[in-house]
């Protein structure tokens, strides 16, 4: 049977690879968005810890943080991915449990937020120290209490000043999302592999996958356009 030309080759069903790239790109985006919401609490815990006053802390947050930003972003995903399987299961054996196996979806988010956990508290650590030190003066001297400091002035005030790196973290998250492959998960770059491989059309598959790639890009720094507008509004404008 003859293999079908474009653009049937790109379609939807037997016929073509669409709902495979389609499929692919929507795991991509919900390891993303689950592994960009867990490194976020990661890096809010580890911002407050790094500007905290306990010295233990800081120099273990100190650490992750360096780790993470010298090392490959690969070498970090093999590293966790199949080391901390073995680690984790080897532990299990010694105290007479059996072996879990790790699903791929969870592993992956599990690896890109240990990662981008370190991201972001760099990023939200340097928006905390950027707001003016006299608005947490003026909330402690009306008694507010640490909670409340951070909830009613540290976090509206840091938004602002945090959501430009945090749309970055964003972007580079659904791309480095596409390094899974390499332990097996089926994501859109897989997807993508899988299908030129059996086609030979590379060239059309990896272009087409730059286009979804491009288009979750462009759809992105629209929605984050609005969520920094609307968490700007009073403020004078840059520029």
């Amino acid at each position: 049977m003859a293999q079908p030309g474009f653009p049937e080759i790109l379609s939807l069903g037997d016929q073509g690879y669409g709902d495979e790239l389609l499929r692919g790109a929507l795991v991509t985006l919900e390891i993303s968005t689950c592994a960009y919401l867990i490194g976020i609490c990661i890096g809010l815990a580890g911002a407050m810890g790094k500007l905290g006053n306990i010295r233990s802390v800081r120099a273990f947050l100190g650490l992750y943080t360096t780790i993470v930003r010298a090392s490959p972003d690969l070498i970090i995903i093999l590293l966790l991915y199949y080391a901390g399987t073995g680690l984790l299961n080897s532990m299990l054996a010694a105290r007479g449990y059996t072996s879990v196996h790790i699903s791929g979806f969870a592993a992956a988010v599990a690896v890109l937020a240990f990662m981008y956990g370190a991201y972001s508290t760099e990023v939200l650590r340097a928006a905390i120290q950027a707001i003016p030190i006299g608005q947490i003066e003026a909330a402690k001297a009306v008694g507010m209490s640490p909670w409340l400091r951070f909830r009613r002035i540290v976090v509206p005030a840091m938004l602002p000043l945090a959501i430009p790196g945090m749309a970055n973290l964003w972007l580079n998250v659904t791309k480095d999302s596409s390094l899974i492959a390499v332990v097996g998960y089926t994501e859109l770059l897989l997807a993508t592999r899988q299908a030129a491989g059996n086609t030979k059309l590379y060239f059309l598959f990896f272009f087409s996958a730059s286009l979804i790639y491009l288009a979750i890009t462009l759809v992105s720094n629209q929605a984050f356009k609005r969520i920094e507008a609307h968490y700007r509004r009073g403020m004078p404008k840059l520029g």
